[in-house]
């Protein structure tokens, strides 16, 4: 029996129940194996179950849909991934009743771009497709002998067909393509970190908060149950020794009623089970058994090793003990959730039609499959990403053209004025971008005083030329990545100096002291009209280029005189990356585009003494003094950073991030 040694592995879907656990497993005992995860968080993800992982340095975190070409073509080839192992899925049989289309996006087409991606790029060495036992349909009750893993799929749920659907794919590509594919089939899952729309996790959840246990129908249907370390352990053993072309049940013989299971949990909390169990309307349509032979798997080394009562102690215990570890899940807990899968948080609903709405309500996103040539073609094909740069001549202009080239991503420079609808239509038909940056616009030479005398200029570039942008992007279906500024706002009341309370991306803008601000608040609130426009609020922005007049650090170090107020500001050299990653993951909206936390002029300036001139002495001056030597007051504020934070858990404070990219590379003391 041949082994196989993976190197670089994508696990999709790996904050969800199962995947975090096979996650977590691999990289506790693989330190040598990188474990890139990739996941769009969705209501059943939770971040918290990578919480082993997250210090481990052969593990990356990556907030991204697999549905997304563009993403998943650039992961497989940046992070040189030879093994792919594909759990993401829309998984609740009840969810796909009512909201069916939903999973047919997620489970065959996202399934499909991960084929294609892997076909195109001519890397991968493994593709374990995960399924499950639903594809084969309901077993007779009196069998004794389970679905072995050529039995036909007969699938009865909107579910297990889009399932069998993405495995149908999965064979075509390994049999037409060679891709070397293993497909997996397994019974139910149980234990930690499971959301509670499952069986298992929602009668503990009932059971803890004193409510009856629903049961669809008589409670008569029969399933089979392995704990998740048993599965995890699974996977790591087909991962392994699993061969090419070959599909491998994950199974158990021991069976139980969902009667049985209701009662052995009432049992594990004291409850009486004829006061606590109560019977519902049955599903549209209820398998009333699924049973596997688990044979092939056995003859890899693998076996069960949790027997029923220990795991289900386990689980009760971990679930005591982590009640909060969903956040409100009220919804979840209903006899017939019905789970809107919507992004951006838990939305429940207990009527189909209200689930079909949101369907069909919901923007489909374009994925138009764009990659580099396959190593085995010589014939050129498009860029899968293509950036149209506005602000050649810009510090933040220029930054974005470096980081392209460094990171290999193909760019040109607009060559048309921003005012000048037909010199833009030019560039972009020319051109061809999959993204539109604009860093363009009117800031002031040397600081935003000119703009109070120079007011026409800078309503036509920070206005005028923006809007034209954003709507020739718009005409053709081009996300405009458009950086503006944070100095908009200003202390006040709900925000005061030192709070710790800062602006959000909804609040409305409070500051008209400049005339450049006021540009940029006007501009910004007529963006929130264009569907394709991702905002980004800049502030204050320092670089590790010290040299750079620009940069903040740079402009108070050579001022006599400096106030003393703290701000957020922007670490470039960190966060003009993260504006590549937002585009490949076509964010929108308004993002605040500042690190975490606020820093002072002083506490800059003492990193300043500190790391690069120990004689280096400054004197304050207060506001009223400022306002003296200024033509136009200046923002003073604290942006809140906890949206941007929450889609890249890695950004650092500002003043960590100072530390780590502008001082310490400058360091000379």
């Amino acid at each position: 029996m041949a082994s196989y040694t993976p190197k670089n592995i994508l696990i999709t879907g790996a904050a969800g129940f199962i995947a975090s656990h096979v996650a977590n497993r691999l990289i506790r005992s693989y330190p040598d194996y990188k474990i890139v995860v990739l996941d769009k968080l969705d209501y059943c993800s939770n971040l918290k179950n990578l919480n082993p992982s997250k210090q481990s340095p052969n593990f990356k975190f990556v907030k991204g849909d697999i549905a997304s070409a563009d993403l998943v073509n650039h992961l497989l080839i940046t992070e040189g991934i030879d093994t792919i192992m594909h759990f993401a899925a829309q998984t609740h049989v009840d969810n796909s009743f009512g909201n069916s289309f939903e999973f047919t996006k997620n489970n065959i087409y996202g399934t499909h771009v991960l084929l294609e991606a892997c076909k195109v790029t001519g890397q991968i060495r493994r593709f374990i497709h995960v399924s499950t036992d639903e594809v084969y349909g309901e077993t007779d009750e009196d069998a004794l002998v389970g679905n072995h893993e050529a039995s036909q799929l007969l699938p009865t749920n909107p579910y297990s067909a889009t399932k069998a659907g993405a495995e149908m794919l999965v064979m075509a590509y390994g049999r037409s393509y060679g891709l070397p594919v293993i497909t997996t089939r397994g019974n139910n899952v149980y234990g930690p970190n499971q959301f509670p729309e499952k069986l298992i996790p929602k009668f503990i959840l009932l059971a803890m908060r004193g409510k009856v246990l629903p049961i669809h129908g008589d409670g008569s249907n029969v399933r089979s149950y392995l704990y998740c370390e048993d599965v995890a352990e699974a996977f790591e053993v087909i991962l392994h020794k699993g061969e090419v072309g070959h599909v491998y049940n994950i199974g158990t013989k021991k069976e139980r009623r969902v009667n049985d299971v209701a009662r052995d949990i009432c049992k594990l909390f004291n409850m009486d089970p004829e006061a606590n169990i109560k019977f519902v309307e049955n599903r549209p349509f209820n398998d009333q058994r699924y049973f596997l032979d688990d044979q092939k798997l056995k003859k890899l080394g693998w076996s069960e090793r949790t027997t029923w009562e220990e795991g289900l102690k386990k689980t009760m215990e971990w679930y005591t003990q982590n009640p909060e570890w969903w956040g409100d899940v009220s919804g979840a807990l209903l006899p017939h959730p019905r789970m809107l899968m919507m992004p951006g948080g838990r939305h429940f609903d207990g009527t189909e039609d209200n689930s079909l709405a949101a369907t069909l309500s919901e923007k489909p996103s374009q994925n138009h499959m764009v990659v580099p040539s396959p190593r085995s073609s010589s014939s050129p094909q498009k860029p899968s990403l293509k950036f149209l740069i506005y602000g050649k001549t810009g510090w933040i202009g220029g930054l974005l053209g470096k980081l392209c080239e460094k990171q290999g991503i193909v760019y040109e420079y607009g060559k048309g004025r921003l005012e000048d609808r037909s010199s833009l239509l030019q560039d972009i038909l020319s051109v061809k971008p999959t993204h539109v940056f604009n860093s363009a616009g009117v800031t002031g030479r040397p600081n935003v005083d000119w703009c109070e005398s120079h007011k026409t200029e800078t309503i036509r570039a920070n206005v005028a030329g923006t809007l034209t942008l954003a709507d020739v992007c718009r005409e053709h279906g081009l996300l405009m990545m458009n950086f503006a500024t944070g100095c908009i706002f200003e202390y006040d009341d709900k925000h005061p100096e030192g709070s710790g309370i800062g602006f959000k991306e909804e609040d409305t803008p409070n500051f008209t002291g400049s005339f450049y601000s006021k540009t940029k608040a006007m501009v910004e609130e007529l963006l929130k009209e264009f569907d394709n426009v991702c905002t980004l609020r800049v502030r204050m922005p320092i670089s590790s280029d010290l040299n750079n007049p620009r940069n903040f650090i740079t402009k108070i170090s050579r001022y006599n005189k400096v106030v003393n107020i703290p701000n957020s500001m922007t670490v470039l050299d960190e966060l003009l990356p993260i504006s590549i990653e937002m585009a490949k993951r076509n964010l929108k909206g308004i993002w605040n585009f500042t690190n975490p936390g606020v820093v002072s002029h002083n506490e800059i300036l003492e990193m300043y003494r500190d790391y690069i001139n120990p004689e280096f002495k400054w004197a304050n001056f207060t506001l009223e003094e400022q306002a003296k030597v200024i033509v136009a007051p200046r923002s003073n504020n604290e942006m809140d950073a906890s949206k941007l934070k929450k889609e890249f858990p890695e950004l650092l404070s500002i003043k960590e991030s100072l530390i780590k990219y502008a001082f310490e590379p400058n360091k000379k003391t």
